[in-house]
């Protein structure tokens, strides 16, 4: 496989075929760019402004959607596309590079928060991770109506395996991206908060776009069902959504009926840490617990001969996400209970 070094203005994301591409993206101190894997593959029925994005290593500590990526490049062929498919497994190439979740080793910032006003513009944002965004914004989203983001918890936090996105007020909008949500498997189907600033799925559906988010794994490993869950969902959607010829079966959950909305809107589902400390859970993320069930504790090592803190379960509902990494700093979030729609 070749690939083409290009810069943004160079890409050929309309004209039939397949192309793959290093789109680079200037070095804030090197005497070179920063390279995107990007490959697009363009069918005989695309229609301008319509197609398919699926990004991997938003942030560069999470596995699973680079997997899941880099195996379509080679497995989708061109005869199978119908509309537009664009590809990009590893996104934050910096952050990628050193598997860490900000791009420690150029301008230490996270990305999932960088797509905020005058990104890749400003003089105050523009280091390679605000312009990453400015690139997606310019060069991506007037491509594409489908954006799949591809995330895990990395090695700070346990996950249930879930897809995701946003409450969406507009009623059609909401539906297609909560169906497209339910085709990855998961049993969960989790809508969160969107008060976060600079969430590149929250650009994403300001711009109007199907946006869907997944947590897809934990740790410094891949998680061989979130890598299933994964591929699916980006299949199914751009078979459903007339990207790509063929059809496709549910699988998992959704195909047994067993998948959960659950939501992740209000501060008090959440439990911060109540000091430095080590986080001891007693059940795995996904179990049912009930407010005020003791899920967890924390210790203290610094007062050794005190007993441990309890964590109760703030709200009725699932475990979503918990702490993963020891030691915990003091007032991160251990626990996540996502209340049941």
């Amino acid at each position: 496989m070749n690939r083409q070094i290009v810069q943004p203005h160079g890409l050929d994301l309309e004209s039939p075929g397949r192309r793959d591409y290093w789109v680079g993206l200037e070095h804030d101190s090197l005497w070179g760019e920063h390279l995107i894997p990007l490959t697009v593959l363009v069918g005989p029925e695309a229609e301008a402004g319509h197609g398919l994005v699926a990004t991997g290593s938003n942030h560069g500590n999470e596995f699973e959607g680079p997997i899941v990526i880099k195996s379509l490049i080679r497995d989708l062929r061109v005869d199978d596309v119908r509309g537009r498919l664009i590809l990009i497994p590893i996104l934050n190439v910096s952050a990628f590079a050193s598997a860490t979740r900000e791009s420690v080793d150029d301008d230490g910032v996270n990305l999932n928060r960088a797509f905020v006003d005058g990104a890749g513009n400003e003089p105050a944002l523009a280091g390679i991770t605000h312009r990453i965004a400015a690139f997606m914004r310019d060069s991506i989203w007037p491509h594409v109506h489908i954006v799949h983001d591809l995330h895990a918890g990395g090695p700070s936090y346990e996950f249930a395996l879930c897809s995701s996105f946003h409450h969406i007020e507009d009623p059609d909008q909401r539906k297609t991206i909560e169906d497209t949500a339910r085709w990855y498997g998961t049993e969960f189907v989790l809508m969160y908060q969107d008060q976060t600033p600079g969430l590149l799925p929250s650009d994403a559906e300001r711009a109007g776009k199907i946006t869907v988010g997944s947590e897809l794994g934990w740790g410094k490993a891949i998680h061989p069902d979130g890598v299933r869950y994964g591929r699916q969902g980006i299949l199914a959607s751009a078979i459903n959504l007339g990207q790509l010829a063929g059809t496709i079966e549910p699988i998992a959950h959704h195909a047994d009926g067993t998948q959960k909305l659950i939501q992740l809107v209000d501060r008090d589902c959440y439990v911060n840490a109540p000091f430095r400390g080590y986080y001891e859970p007693f059940f795995r993320c996904g179990r049912k617990v009930a407010a005020g069930e003791p899920v967890a504790r924390m210790h203290d090592f610094n007062r050794i001969d005190e007993p441990a803190t309890q964590i109760l379960a703030p709200v009725d509902g699932y475990i979503m996400t918990q702490a993963w990494e020891n030691p915990v700093p003091h007032g991160t979030f251990v626990l996540a209970v996502a209340r049941e729609v």
